[in-house]
């Protein structure tokens, strides 16, 4: 039903329009002075009425209207519909008085002044009316599109970022991958596994707006399952989920990026000292709250506050874009540790 009324708005809109007003004329017209219908007069004085006054305001919606808009000239529009307008109104007074003339004859009320004035306001009312329903059409088509145009400059937006994001982890995976070539590691073919495993996800679940998060919450143990490779397991790692995930969907490859930043800013090749990364998911209601806790580097080292590439400004953007006015994201920093606090309102 909604579909139907978005097809044929502008018909009903018009439609409703001359119903109210035909009523409204017939109503007046239908009782003499005597209470009683003259159906003759209603006839054929109300379809006069109703049709002369079709003509002049659909001629002016369609043919002189689109002209004022397009090229903006109000002086030629007066110019040239203002004439036809006074000659309208002329044959238009001129057939009321006519019809009733045949059924009112000896009276000369439909002679006076103030029977012209009535006649040529209410065609006057009409034609400004049906007018204001075409700008207040053209209004709302200009917005819709603009809408429409603001909608494809952020999808297209989203789809940069994200195809961002294909390089900058292919990066870092590969150098991890390095790492356990050098090394001549055993577990070398299961990285290869999972990492190709990962760039499917990537280069086909992710082009969607919303993925399933338990895709997501697999994504990510991926990711972690290749550092702990490349780490030798010298890092404490935790991966925290709880509440529950099926059935509930999140834009792709947005929590990912806190916890490289915890890798690259909070965990150093070697692995030396106190270091450690936690990371707990809790899905609640309609709700996420994604919280990744990391180890400092030694002094000297990059933090997070610094500027980072173009991770943490493209999740960001993307946060703004997929989640507006309905996420909070706050970091904050110890002596031993920085934290990343996400929450995201997710339906």
């Amino acid at each position: 039903m909604t579909d139907f009324f978005q097809r044929n708005k502008k018909l009903i809109l018009h439609t409703s329009f001359w119903s109210v007003y035909a009523s409204l004329f017939f109503y007046t017209i239908g009782f003499g002075k005597d209470g009683e219908a003259n159906w003759g007069r209603i006839m054929s004085d109300g379809s006069f009425h109703v049709l002369s006054l079709l003509g002049i305001s659909y001629l002016n919606y369609f043919y002189f209207l689109p002209r004022l808009i397009r090229d903006q000239a109000v002086g030629r529009y007066l110019l040239t519909f203002g004439p036809l307008f006074v000659v309208f109104s002329y044959f238009f007074l001129w057939g009321k008085e006519l019809i009733l003339g045949y059924y009112f004859p000896g009276s000369d009320w439909m002679y006076s002044p103030r029977f012209a004035a009535n006649v040529i306001t209410s065609a006057f009312f009409a034609t400004v009316c049906v007018g204001l329903l075409r700008f207040v059409e053209d209004y709302f088509e200009l917005e819709a599109r603009r809408k429409e145009l603001e909608n494809q400059q952020l999808t297209s937006e989203l789809q940069f970022l994200k195809a961002q994001i294909n390089p900058h982890f292919l990066f870092n995976t590969l150098n991890n991958l390095y790492y356990l070539a050098i090394n001549e590691s055993s577990r070398t073919p299961e990285v290869i596994a999972k990492l190709s495993g990962m760039m499917r996800y990537m280069l086909y679940d992710s082009n969607h707006p919303l993925v399933p998060l338990a895709r997501e919450i697999e994504y990510i143990e991926n990711y972690l399952s290749l550092e702990r490779l490349r780490l030798d397991d010298r890092v404490p790692i935790t991966f925290e989920v709880a509440g529950e995930v099926e059935g509930v969907r999140i834009a792709p490859l947005i929590l990912i990026t806190f916890l490289e930043n915890a890798f690259k800013h909070g965990v150093s090749g070697s692995a030396e000292g106190d270091v450690f990364i936690t990371v707990r998911l809790d899905v609640e209601a309609g709700s996420c709250h994604y919280r990744v806790t990391n180890s400092k580097l030694a002094a000297g080292s990059k933090t997070l506050n610094e500027k980072s590439g173009i991770g943490l400004q493209n999740v960001r953007r993307r946060l703004e874009l997929s989640y507006p006015d309905r996420y909070r994201l706050h970091t904050d920093e110890t002596e031993d540790r920085y934290r990343v606090d996400l929450q995201l309102q997710l339906a």
